[in-house]
């Protein structure tokens, strides 16, 4: 069952019994779902590229044109500092926030398959009107539009690979989501390269671009299967064991098939999901899932490094091309990490990525603020050897953060969450990591303006503070059913007393957990 409807002592007694294959039909099915991860992976590499374009700022930023021209080749913290340009980057997510709720309601009723199409439409108009744009109005107006489709697609994909996935191998699938979202960041590098070349439209040819993945988005997912825990919940049992035998493999789905059933009907006697959400034995879920980690997420700095990776490098000293290309190093430093972290992250767990990436993370943080305070100040022109030093270490915080805290950050909450709450919960774990992400897109040039050196020992705080709350709240999750997460909050030693057995209710007939 989805671990948290206390109401049916059955639960935890039969997912030793799920059985399943990997066909064809499932992994197609994971794939073109997944493809909604490159929407925001695109959108996270286009944008500090296309706002470092000299054609770009020429037409929208004059003032922000002429100051770089000034500071071309030297260092210069304040060199982007304009809040008109970040809100360029930082609106998107705003208006993701506020789409996330929205696309709750649709994703509860209609379906994750409905979600994901809305998205993908929303985010194919925006592109259009951002590539077409010619006053400011215009782009904030598309980025809105594409922070639509965005809200859409981060609510339902993550639910989408999660349901779909057999629990021994969920980790792996729901980190397609991730794969996609660094893979759009890795060709939203590349693209940004080439288009600095093209005078004077290279940088509409970048942003028309988004319009490709959105475009593949809504064609394949007009073929896709709805989950079977979403049928279940509309009350299409028949339909639901038929998608749910086809992605199994196999006719003995039983056992999962009267879990789900179980979970539905728990789940429709929740009016109120969001109010559901705040009761006492979900706050483990609150806490961790729809709080904690999607601001932690945000606030490692590594969305910051995505979205002004030119940019920094540019205010650090580096030519226009070479700021294009060491961000492009960036972004195949993340698709690699992805690469590792579907390949181990159901083998030791998703502790052991959050602590062990942690460590380097704060040390990489460090050791940026320590070279930026020793080498750099104002007009300073960057030196090779530490420019390429920095380069080396930001690609192992991007490698760090690429299997821990990136694809993590979606699929810890997107499993967690019971059925009765899960479109609810995962609506919440959007809207908080957009807030965080807006701010933080929004922030972060003055405060390296104003900070400099002091903004990377500040992420290093926060990483800090991440890390520890890993250690001591959270409990591993790899390989329990997604039905019977609620188990481990029953064991664990400090939230048990939210959501201890005697306390809701039931009483548990198997003291041990089986996976």
């Amino acid at each position: 069952m989805a671990g948290g409807g206390f109401d049916d002592k059955s639960r935890g007694a039969r997912a030793h019994l799920y059985e399943y294959k990997i066909t064809s039909y499932f992994v197609c099915s994971c794939i073109v779902a997944a493809i909604g991860g490159s929407l925001f992976g695109y959108d996270l590499g286009i944008s500090g590229g296309v706002t470092s374009m000299d054609d770009f700022l020429k037409i929208f930023f004059p003032e922000v044109y002429k100051r770089k021209q000034e500071h071309l080749k030297e260092t210069d913290y304040c060199k982007y500092d304009n809040q008109i340009l970040t809100l360029f980057t930082s609106s998107l997510y705003f208006a993701a926030l506020i789409s996330a709720f929205g696309a709750s309601h649709i994703t509860r009723k209609k379906g994750r398959k409905a979600s994901i199409l809305c998205g993908a439409i929303s985010f194919f108009v925006g592109a259009v009107l951002n590539a077409a744009a010619t006053n400011i109005a215009m782009l904030i107006i598309g980025r809105c539009l594409l922070g639509f489709g965005i809200g859409f697609s981060n609510q339902a994909v993550p639910l989408y690979l999660s349901e779909m996935a057999p629990a021994k191998v969920r980790g792996a699938v729901n980190q397609l989501f991730q794969l996609s979202t660094c893979l759009g960041v890795l060709i939203a590098n590349f693209v940004n390269y080439g288009t600095a070349k093209i005078h004077p439209w290279g940088w509409r040819l970048s942003l028309g671009i988004a319009t490709i993945p959105a475009l593949f988005m809504f064609i394949g997912g007009l073929f896709l299967p709805e989950t079977p825990n979403s049928l279940v919940e509309q009350g299409k049992l028949e339909q639901a064991r038929q998608v749910l035998e086809k992605v199994r493999g196999t006719t003995r789905v039983d056992a999962e098939f009267a879990d789900l059933v179980d979970a539905s009907n728990a789940a429709r006697a929740i009016k109120h999901p969001f109010r559901n959400l705040l009761s006492r034995k979900n706050r483990p879920q609150l806490v961790i899932g729809a709080l904690a980690i999607p601001a932690f997420q945000q606030l490692s700095g590594m969305n910051s490094i995505l979205f002004y990776s030119p940019v920094i490098f540019q205010s650090l000293g580096f030519g226009s091309g070479a700021a294009l290309y060491s961000s492009a190093i960036t972004g195949g430093a993340l698709v690699i990490a992805a690469l590792i972290s579907m390949t181990f992250v159901d083998k030791f767990g998703r502790r052991a990525f959050f602590l062990e990436a942690g460590v380097e993370m704060i040390c990489v943080m460090v050791a940026v603020a320590i070279t930026l305070a020793l080498e750099f100040g104002q007009g300073v022109i960057l030196p090779k050897g530490i420019g390429i030093f920095l380069v080396i270490i930001i690609c192992i915080f991007v490698l760090a953060y690429g299997r821990s805290w990136g694809p993590l950050g979606w699929l810890v909450p997107s499993e967690i969450f019971p059925l009765e709450t899960r479109s609810a919960g995962q609506s919440m774990v959007v809207c908080v990591n957009m807030i965080f992400t807006s701010l933080i897109a929004q922030c972060f040039l003055v405060s390296l303006c104003h900070l400099r050196y002091g903004v990377f020992l500040l992420f290093a705080g926060f990483i800090i503070i991440m890390t520890c709350f890993i250690y001591f709240l959270l409990p591993e999750t790899k390989q329990v059913p997604i039905e019977e997460i609620y188990l481990l909050w029953e064991k664990h030693w400090f939230w048990k007393r939210y959501c201890s057995s005697e306390e809701n209710g039931i009483e548990l007939k198997n003291g041990d957990l089986k996976v």
